[in-house]
């Protein structure tokens, strides 16, 4: 018998957070969340960041709050983005002087959705829990959520020094590997325990703990899941740049959410210099897309290409179709009810060209290597056209274009029946 799972396993049963009309955890599908990385205190830099990663699918965003000009801003920025039509939730991370910056800047606490609070560094000794309880206090007055991130890097060392002075006197049973792990558990849990003692209630609290190490994560996160019911933050912390970051944070993630673990998710990527910052949430919205739990965008099949396919039409054409979607989507979502449903595919001879194209909405096989010069069109797995000349790229995009209207606007026959 097999041991592959085919389907997700159910969802882990977490309380649902509200956060700014997004819901997190509870029966609610997976959440995409990002962060800036401009000055929070300027605001014109901040206000096209955050609107681009809205625009790019962000569904929750997160600023830097950490002074006092960047905490007078933020009031700014939920203005202004609201001007623009933008009402996705900002969240503020706090790290040290939380509790005195909300303090002192009510508009900010207000204006803010969500407050991140990281206990390794919200205060220390006798100031830690006061601190804590401050912004814990701040947060039930002006009715908002938290989120208690913990970090591998910042980690309450206090109590990763008790928890090794205990193993050692156990007879280290344990790795330090293994202890650090459960004082990232542990750190998340009492945080959390008083949260709710000070008042704050459970549907208010979401927990993360961040680690960059792929197994780490898994481990910390399916612990964190059996002791608890509290919504789950995803995400590997320093995952890296590019094809690295990608790989390490798929791979960790890929596992939890298979086991039906995580509420929201956030892919840190390193950006490349004068990179752009919405590739996070491109490749968060694809690693939920690629394991079936949610769609947002149309799927562009295309073939990779070999020795029978040496044009680059095809390969052009395809990802023409995929950015050619891909930015329009913020307004098809509302024109064309359905849209990321579509499925089109783009082939590049006639090995398998006909038979995807077939499978697919609408697609198109492309002639290879000594083929034809010939493309035929297949839509809802008929034959409905034969393109031939320079424009084929043209023509098919035009196609693509026709078909969403029609199947997916108002005019749509199916949908009146």
């Amino acid at each position: 018998m097999s041991h592959y799972q085919s389907e997700p396993l159910p969802r882990h049963r977490t309380v649902g957070v509200d956060v700014g009309g997004v819901i997190v955890g509870g029966d609610a599908p997976v959440v995409v969340q990002s962060m800036t990385n401009t000055d929070t205190a300027d605001v014109d830099s901040t206000v096209a960041q955050v609107a681009a990663l809205h625009r790019a699918g962000s569904e929750i965003v997160r600023i830097t709050v950490d002074r006092d000009e960047s905490a007078a801003a933020v009031p700014k920025i939920r203005e202004r983005l609201e001007r623009l039509g933008i009402f996705v939730p900002l969240v503020g991370d706090f790290h040290y002087i939380g509790h005195k910056l909300l303090a002192d800047h009510p508009a900010c606490a207000e204006a803010l959705a969500k407050y991140r609070i990281n206990p390794g560094n919200v205060g220390f000794r006798d100031k830690r829990d006061r601190q804590f309880t401050d912004i814990v206090e701040i947060a039930i007055r002006h009715d908002k959520p938290v989120r208690i991130g913990v970090n591998w890097g910042s980690l309450d060392q206090e109590l990763l020094t008790k928890l090794m002075d205990e193993n050692h006197e156990a007879g280290a049973p344990l790795t330090a590997r293994q202890v650090t792990r459960e004082a990232i558990i542990q750190s998340a849990l009492l945080s959390g325990e008083l949260a709710e003692q000070v008042g704050l209630p459970r549907s208010r609290i979401i927990l993360s703990a961040k680690v960059s190490q792929v197994q780490d994560l898994v481990a910390v996160y399916t612990e964190l899941a059996r002791r608890s019911d509290y919504a789950l933050h995803l995400g590997l912390t320093e995952a890296g740049m590019g094809s690295k970051g990608i790989v390490a944070s798929s791979a960790s993630m890929g596992i939890l959410l298979q086991q039906g673990i995580g509420d929201t998710i956030r892919i840190s990527l390193t950006p490349e210099p004068g990179g752009d910052r919405t590739r996070e949430v491109q490749v968060a919205q694809e690693l939920l897309q690629t394991m079936g739990f949610r769609q947002f965008l149309p799927v562009v099949a295309a073939c990779p290409g070999c020795g029978r396919t040496t044009s680059t039409v095809f390969q052009e054409l395809a990802q023409t179709i995929e950015a050619d979607l891909r930015e329009h989507m913020p307004v098809w979502r509302d024109k064309y009810p359905g849209v990321e449903e579509l499925k089109v595919a783009v082939m590049g001879c006639i090995v398998n060209g006909p038979g995807e194209s077939k499978h697919a909405d609408i697609g198109i096989s492309l002639p290879g290597t000594g083929e034809t010069p010939a493309a035929p069109v297949f839509i809802d797995g008929k034959k409905a056209a034969t393109l031939r000349g320079a424009n084929i790229a043209a023509d098919f995009q035009a196609m693509v274009a026709d078909y969403i209207e029609h199947r997916f606007g108002e005019g749509d026959e199916r949908k009146a029946g």
